[in-house]
C-alpha cells in the first residue's frame, strides 16, 4: 500500500504559547499607551492636541474589541467545528489471465487485483486529504470457500505511525468471480458510539459523541421533570430510566460511568461486491457515496489568525513612526546652533527611549520564537 506523510496541524500547546506571547505584547502596549498620553499642560497650550487624544481613545476601544473577538475565537476553537461532506468510494478490479509461455512463474498464473479508492467531493481545502485518513480500519473479506480460513481476510488498522494512502490494493491468484465484503470503520473525531437499543429508542438517536448523548439525557430529564425538587443532585427515574439504569433513583453525576456499558463501537459501513474476471467488466467501477465529517475550513483560518503576529508588528511600526517622525528643515539642521536649543535634550532622550523600546521588542520576539 503506497502512502504519504500527513502534515500535522498546529498543536494546542503552540497556540497557548503564542497567546502567552501576545499577552506580553499587549501588556507592553498598555505601558506604551501611558507614555503616549500628553500632559494636561501641553493640551492646554496646543488646542489641536485634542484630536490626538481622541485618536488614543479610539485606539483603546479598538484594542478592547479585538481582545473580545480573540477570546470568542479561542472559545470557539475548543468546540468541534465540523461540516458534513460526501466521500465518493470507487471499487474496481483488473484480471490477468494465465500465460502458458510466460518466462516467470507469476505470469503463468491467472490473478486479479482489487482497488479501493476514494476522494472528497467539492473539497475546498488547499491540502487534499488522503483517502485512508477518513477511516479507523478497513477489512476485505474474500470468499472463504475459495481462499480458505487463513487467507480470506485482508485487514488494515490505523496505528500511531500510520502513513496515509490514496487507496488500497489486494492481489490474489484466481480465474473465477469472487464474492467479497468490505467493512469500513470511519475514524470519528471526536469519537462516536452506538447506543444500546433501549437507550437509542428513549433518546431517538443511534450513534453520537459521548457529550451529545449526556446532553440528550439531561434534556430528557428536564422535559419529563425527573430531577428531584428537594435534592437537585438526584434523578427520580421513570419506568424507562429504571429499565436502562436498573434503579428507582440515581445521581446525575453517576450517569457518565453508567453509560460505559451502554455504549458500543459504531457499526461499520458494509459493502458487498463481486470481483469479476470477465473481460467485459474490466472497465466497470462501482461508486458509493459516504457521509463524512470534516473540519470546517474556518477553523484553520481562526487558528492562523491567533498564531499570526504580523498585524501586531505592523501596528507597533506605525506607533513608532507616529512618535518619532518629525518634519524638519534640512538647511537649519546643518548648523550647530540648531542642536543647542532647549528642546534638544528632550528630543535626544525620546530618541534613545524609542530605540531601547524597539530593541526590547525585538528581543522579546526572538525569545518567543526560541521557546516555540
Amino acid at each position: 500500500m503506497e502512502a504519504s506523510r500527513k502534515r500535522p496541524a498546529p498543536s494546542q500547546q503552540q497556540i497557548q504559547q503564542q497567546q502567552s506571547v501576545q499577552n506580553r505584547n499587549r501588556n507592553a502596549k498598555r505601558r506604551k499607551m501611558a507614555d503616549k498620553i500628553l500632559p494636561q499642560r501641553i493640551r492646554e497650550l496646543v488646542p489641536e492636541s485634542q484630536a490626538y487624544m481622541d485618536l488614543l481613545a479610539f485606539e483603546r476601544k479598538l484594542d478592547q474589541t479585538i481582545m473580545r473577538k480573540r477570546v470568542d475565537i479561542q472559545e470557539a476553537l475548543k468546540r468541534p467545528m465540523k461540516q458534513k461532506r460526501k466521500l465518493r468510494l470507487y471499487i474496481s478490479n483488473t484480471f490477468n489471465p494465465a500465460k502458458p509461455d510466460a518466462e516467470d512463474s507469476e505470469g503463468s498464473i491467472a490473478c486479479w487485483e482489487l482497488r479501493v479508492e476514494g476522494k472528497l467531493l467539492d473539497d475546498p481545502g488547499k491540502m487534499k486529504r488522503k483517502f485512508s485518513s477518513f477511516f479507523k480500519s478497513l477489512v476485505i473479506e474474500l470468499d472463504k470457500d475459495l481462499y480458505g480460513p487463513d487467507n480470506h481476510l485482508v485487514e488494515w488498522h490505523r496505528t500511531p505511525t500510520t502513513q496515509e494512502t490514496d487507496g488500497f490494493q489486494v492481489k490474489r491468484p484466481g480465474d473465477v468471480n469472487v464474492r467479497c465484503t468490505l467493512l469500513l470503520m470511519l475514524d470519528y473525531q471526536p469519537p462516536q458510539f452506538k447506543l444500546d437499543p433501549r437507550l437509542a429508542r428513549l433518546l431517538g438517536i443511534h450513534t453520537q459523541t459521548r457529550s451529545s448523548i449526556i446532553q440528550a439525557l439531561w434534556q430528557y430529564v428536564k422535559t419529563n421533570k425527573l430531577q428531584d425538587s428537594h435534592d437537585k443532585e438526584y434523578i427520580n427515574c421513570d419506568k424507562y430510566f429504571q429499565q436502562i439504569f436498573d434503579g428507582p433513583r440515581l445521581k446525575f453525576s453517576e450517569i457518565p460511568q453508567r453509560l460505559t456499558n451502554l455504549l458500543l463501537p459504531p457499526d461499520p459501513i458494509v459493502i458487498n461486491h463481486i470481483i469479476s474476471v470477465d473481460a467485459n467488466d474490466q472497465k466497470k467501477t462501482a461508486c458509493y457515496d459516504i457521509d463524512v465529517e470534516v473540519e470546517d475550513p474556518l477553523k484553520a483560518q481562526m487558528s492562523s489568525f491567533l498564531l499570526s503576529t504580523a498585524n501586531q508588528q505592523e501596528i507597533a511600526s506605525l506607533d513608532n513612526k507616529l512618535m518619532t517622525d518629525v518634519v524638519g528643515n534640512p538647511e537649519e539642521e546643518r548648523r550647530a546652533e540648531f542642536y543647542h536649543q532647549p528642546w534638544s535634550q528632550e528630543a535626544v532622550s525620546r530618541y534613545f527611549y524609542c530605540k531601547i523600546q524597539q530593541r526590547r521588542q525585538e528581543l522579546e520576539q526572538a525569545l518567543a520564537l526560541r521557546n516555540t
